[in-house]
C-alpha cells in the first residue's frame, strides 16, 4: 500500500511500504465464532462497516478471516511447514519476479501497472470464465480486477507454475473481501 506524509521539518516525503492491517468488519468481533455468537444489531454492523471506505478496501490484496483455534489443535504434535522451507519457497518466487522484471524499474509483481498485468498475466479460456463470472457477481472494480491477477501471479510464482493456472486464479479470488452486510 503507499501512503504519504508532511512533516513540519522536510516539505514532503513519499514513501511505499507494504502494509500489514488486522482489522474486524463487526463490532463485536465475534462474528461466525462457533463458541460465541454474535451480538451486534443489523444496524450497528451496516455503520460500522461503511466506516471503511469501499475504495480502502478495494487496495487491500489479501482479506483472511481468522477464526479461533481449539486447544486441540494448538496442543498437537502436528508440525506445520517449516519457516525455512517458507522462506526458500518466497525466494524462489522473487527471484523468478526479478528475472522476469530484468531490465525494468520493477522488482516484484505488486509493482506491475495494467501494460505488464496484460503481458505477464495472461490467463487461459478457464480462467477467463472463471475471472469474468468473480467480475459480475462479486461486483469487482477494474482495481480489483487487476489486484487479483497480480496475486494470481504470486501465487504461480510461489507454486513454480511459468502460467497462471485455474487454481491459483480461484485461489486469488477467495481472498477478496466477503460481501459486507448493507
Amino acid at each position: 500500500m503507499k501512503y504519504a506524509f508532511k512533516t513540519t521539518r522536510l516539505s514532503f516525503i513519499s514513501h511505499e511500504k507494504a502494509v500489514r492491517l488486522c482489522v474486524s468488519l463487526y463490532p463485536c468481533g465475534y462474528f461466525g465464532d462457533a463458541l460465541k455468537p454474535c451480538t451486534c444489531a443489523h444496524s450497528t454492523v451496516t455503520k460500522y462497516q461503511k466506516r471503511i471506505s469501499g475504495p480502502l478496501l478495494d487496495r487491500i490484496d489479501i482479506h483472511i478471516e481468522v477464526p479461533r483455534v481449539d486447544y486441540e489443535k494448538l496442543s498437537s504434535d502436528r508440525l506445520g511447514e517449516s519457516s525455512a522451507d517458507i522462506r526458500k519457497r518466497v525466494e524462489s518466487a522473487r527471484q523468478y519476479q526479478r528475472e522476469r522484471f530484468a531490465g525494468t524499474t520493477l522488482v516484484c509483481n505488486a509493482d506491475m501497472r495494467v501494460a505488464e498485468v496484460r503481458k505477464f498475466c495472461k490467463l487461459d479460456e478457464t480462467g477467463e470464465s472463471l475471472i469474468k463470472a468473480a467480475m459480475s457477481q462479486l461486483q469487482l472494480s477494474a482495481r480489483a480486477y487487476h489486484r487479483i491477477l497480480k496475486l494470481s501471479r504470486t501465487i504461480a510464482d510461489l507454486a513454480r507454475s511459468e502460467a497462471i493456472q485455474t487454481p491459483h486464479l480461484a485461489e486469488a479470488l477467495q481472498y477478496r473481501p466477503k460481501v459486507m452486510l448493507g
